[in-house]
Formats: C-alpha cells, sequence, structure tokens
C-alpha cells in the first residue's frame, strides 16, 4: 500500500515571507526618535553620527533630525580599501 496519494501536493511548495528590507528614509528626510531608517542583513551601511544598530543589523535613529548619508573610505584588514555608506542624523 502507498504511503502518498497519487498525484498529491508536492512538499516543496512552500515559500517563505518577505523580510521588507531596504532603505525605509532617504537622504534629507526627517526623523524622530527610535525611527526605522534602513532595514539591512549584515553592515551595508554603517551607523554615524545619532544613529544606532540594532541586534538585526537594522539602523535607526537615536535623536530627531534629518537624515544624511555620505561616502567614506574604510581601510581593511589586509590593507586594501573598499568605499562604505555612513548614515547619520544631523
Amino acid at each position: 500500500m502507498a504511503h502518498t496519494k497519487a498525484l498529491g501536493s508536492t512538499k516543496l511548495g512552500r515559500d517563505s515571507v518577505a523580510k521588507r528590507l531596504g532603505v525605509k528614509l532617504n537622504h534629507g528626510q526627517k526623523v524622530a526618535v527610535g525611527q526605522i531608517i534602513i532595514r539591512q542583513r549584515g553592515t551595508k551601511y554603517l551607523p554615524g553620527a545619532n544613529v544606532s544598530r540594532a541586534g538585526d543589523d537594522t539602523l535607526f535613529a537615536a535623536t530627531n533630525g534629518i537624515v544624511q548619508f555620505r561616502q567614506k573610505t574604510k581601510r581593511k584588514f589586509d590593507g586594501s580599501q573598499k568605499q562604505a555608506t555612513l548614515v547619520s542624523v544631523k
């Protein structure tokens, strides 16, 4: 006797829920304390002045102000350099 139905449903048909990652507030927009600026996995964007990083690498505002993005050159451990984007609140 078969343990699965003939032409039954597949076991691979599940899909995960989208995590809604990305930039939530852009350069020049107003932000309030605790408001999320960027949801990310890893540190593609780095926290600058008045921006804190949560346990899941989300960046949020530590004070009221205006969001600012800027590029910064960072030196890696092997001596090479990379462009990093800093997010701050002024």
